[in-house]
């Protein structure tokens, strides 16, 4: 691990044996919640799956979730155009459907009895997953972009959120969408994505609200740039 100037830089495997042990040394009556965010292809899924088998190894059980599944219906999200940055960062989510499947359920007096989803975005329905119990002292893994909106910013025990430059996760996003060509994945990070994360850096300030803030532009050598 290298220190720079306020900042901490550290091979990946030392990030991830770093948040675990953040994690792991939370106290709670109740499941730890931790929130990932950050911009499109930023890595949010990608490092929640990374943390998932190291805190299981430690006996706790992981309950991993993702804001891709509580999405609006498709009437509801593009409302305001299929490339409005409006739309995309104010009406792609149904956050009290999250709150109220997921988040309340694991928080302090909570009955630790949850759903993990509530739409199917690819088909454009609703879901209604089977009803589990989370141990007391599971850990709730959860990855999205906009986690630290202020309806959610009062569930999180514990947040990170991963910042890259928008040029690099646009270049991701077209290294992972491979059945979408590469002209309509740049239009839409130019219009919609990049339009839209810009809109919520500014009114929610995400960096600011996080325990936690990762440059992972550099996915071999993320840097921790601020901590709580």
């Amino acid at each position: 691990m290298i220190e720079l100037a306020g900042t901490l830089r550290m091979r990946r495997s030392s990030l991830i044996t770093d948040l675990v042990s953040r994690v792991l040394d939370i106290e709670c009556s109740h499941p730890v919640r931790v929130g990932i965010d950050g911009v499109d292809a930023s890595g949010k899924t990608t490092l929640a799956d990374e943390l998932a088998p190291h805190i299981e190894a430690s006996g706790r059980q992981v309950v991993r979730g993702s804001i891709d599944r509580f999405h609006h219906p498709t009437s509801v999200r593009y409302r305001r155009g299929r490339e409005s940055p409006e739309g995309y960062y104010l009406d792609s989510f149904d956050h009290a459907s999250l709150v109220d499947r997921l988040l309340r359920p694991l928080g302090p007096g909570g009955d630790r009895r949850f759903r993990r989803a509530a739409f199917d975005y690819r088909n454009d329905t609703p879901v209604d997953p089977p009803l589990e119990t989370a141990q007391v002292d599971a850990v709730l893994l959860f990855d999205g972009v906009f986690l630290h909106c202020r309806k959610l910013r009062p569930y999180w025990d514990f947040s990170v959120f991963l910042e890259v430059d928008f040029a690099v996760a646009a270049r991701r996003a077209e290294r992972r969408e491979r059945s979408t060509p590469c002209d309509q994945i740049r239009l839409l990070y130019a219009n919609r994505y990049t339009p839209g994360q810009r809109l919520y850096l500014e009114a929610e300030r995400p960096r600011s609200a996080a325990s936690l803030v990762i440059d992972n532009s550099d996915l071999e050598n993320p840097t921790i740039v601020r901590a709580v």
